[in-house]
């Protein structure tokens, strides 16, 4: 199952699902909490992730782990929960169409970050999406 290019097509994926989130979301908080909302959202993950790692049989020991795995998977779950908050936070005071764009900056802070702390080096072609992807976010969260 796994080929080369089958990350893109999870990626499309992740794309389709991350934009219905910020549509459902948006009509779900309107009469809540978005930190509420945000615990009733991870709840239900949760149950679902669980419910998929059972069914698929990818259940092991977690703790068979190394220190530095839970250590990270630790730091990325923290800052998943942040970002959800922040998400959420802003999805509740502002437009889904303009939030939703700029929380995608992240794709520039990622390529940044990965530069930075795992040694990956994009091409100038590469740094010139990205660069545009950047461009994008200002045109769109800029005032009219």
């Amino acid at each position: 199952m796994a080929t080369a290019n089958n990350w893109f097509y999870w990626a499309i994926l992740s794309a389709v699902f991350a934009a219905l989130t910020a549509i459902f979301a948006k009509i779900g908080i309107q009469n809540v909490d978005s930190d509420l909302a945000t615990l009733i959202r991870t709840a239900f993950i949760m149950v679902l992730l669980a419910a998929f790692v059972v069914y698929t049989g990818k259940w092991s020991n977690p703790l068979a782990l190394t220190s530095t795995t839970w250590l990270f998977l630790g730091l990325s779950g923290l800052a998943t929960g942040a970002s959800w908050v922040c998400y959420f936070r802003a999805l509740k005071m502002g437009e889904a169409s303009k939030v939703a764009p700029v929380d995608k900056l992240s794709l520039v802070l990622v390529a940044v970050f990965a530069f930075a702390f795992l040694g990956e080096r994009p091409s100038l072609r590469e740094w010139l999406g990205i660069a545009m992807v950047a461009g994008g976010v200002l045109v769109l969260a800029s005032k009219r």
